[in-house]
């Protein structure tokens, strides 16, 4: 049966199957979410204080972080919520709320991986004309691109994935008020909301991510000509780690929104839901910044400028 009017709220089912694993993983998110605070924070605090940081490639940096901070405040404290008691409701407003701020944040961040991607292929493949190119002006075009594209991605899906046939169980069977979980919840015909989420899924997702393997397949080019074995093979460990954090996030992504109602999506997506929505925005600081010698070095001054 199909509820022709608006919900009061949802039941998020999260991990309720699995009562013992819920214990165990709202310690888990708990110690996770607070690295997560302390390391993108850092990065944004650095980023605005240390003069040898203003570059294009901490700037962008520095809003891939507070995109993180941003998208894990929006699902982690629910998520928390969802874990720790019964109370698995969400009201409809709240939902409606969630799913806008994931759509604009994961969209946006989509996008920013990719312009992160060319900022590195010219620095590397165009050194002599980088600092022509990305000035601070076209940075700013950059990101506020990607800003636009999430906030045009949240404003189209909003309004057809509200307008769905729900079933009047009203069950989630998510921790999170996501798009694919709202189509598998309906009682009705879905090919327009599901064609929709497969386009967007390919605009954001397998697009980006064949943008940035291109990328990165003329910075392994550029790599082959540095005669430095260290400085080579360095180059290579910090790509190859680059990588491995973007195929976590568009691997886990890509499958839950390009076919949501498939049987694989169906029976992976709280695991795919959860890498995207933890993981890797933990990860993101971790490896892109927290391990280079730049970001090293300026915390360490920070720390003595702030001890007596």
């Amino acid at each position: 049966m199909t509820n022709k009017s608006f919900p009061t709220g949802f039941i998020l089912l999260g991990f309720s199957e699995w009562p013992h694993l819920e214990m165990l993983l709202f310690w888990i998110v708990i110690i996770l979410y607070t690295m997560i605070i302390l390391s993108n924070s850092t990065i944004i605090l650095l980023s605005c204080v240390d003069p040898h940081l203003y570059t294009p490639m901490y700037f962008f940096l520095s809003n891939l972080s507070f995109l993180d901070l941003c998208f894990t405040t929006t699902t982690v404290p629910h998520m928390l919520s969802n874990l720790w008691g019964p109370g698995k409701i969400i009201t409809y407003t709240g939902c409606v709320i969630q799913l806008c701020m994931l759509l604009c944040l994961g969209a946006t961040e989509c996008v920013m991986l990719v312009v992160m991607a060319f900022d590195r292929y010219i620095a590397i493949c165009q050194p002599l004309h980088y600092t022509i190119i990305m000035d601070h002006q076209f940075c700013w075009k950059l990101v506020l691109i990607a800003w636009i594209s999430g906030l045009i991605e949240s404003v189209t899906q909003i309004p057809v994935t509200l307008q769905l046939p729900f079933c009047t169980h009203h069950r989630l069977d998510d921790f999170l008020c996501e798009v694919p979980a709202l189509i598998r919840l309906t009682c009705g015909d879905t090919s327009a909301s599901e064609w929709q989420m497969t386009v967007s899924a390919v605009l954001f997702t397998i697009i980006p991510l064949g943008l940035i393997l291109t990328s990165y397949g003329y910075i392994a080019q550029a790599l082959g000509k540095i005669q430095s074995k260290d400085g080579r093979q360095k180059a290579i460990a910090t790509c190859s780690s680059h990588l491995i954090v973007v195929f976590m996030f568009y691997g886990t992504v890509a499958p839950v929104y390009t076919y949501p109602k498939n049987h694989f999506a169906s029976n992976y997506s709280k695991f795919f839901t959860f890498v995207y929505t933890v993981v890797t925005p933990l990860l993101n600081p971790l490896i892109y910044s927290l391990r280079n010698k730049d970001v090293k070095d300026a915390l360490i001054q920070l720390l003595r400028r702030g001890s007596p």
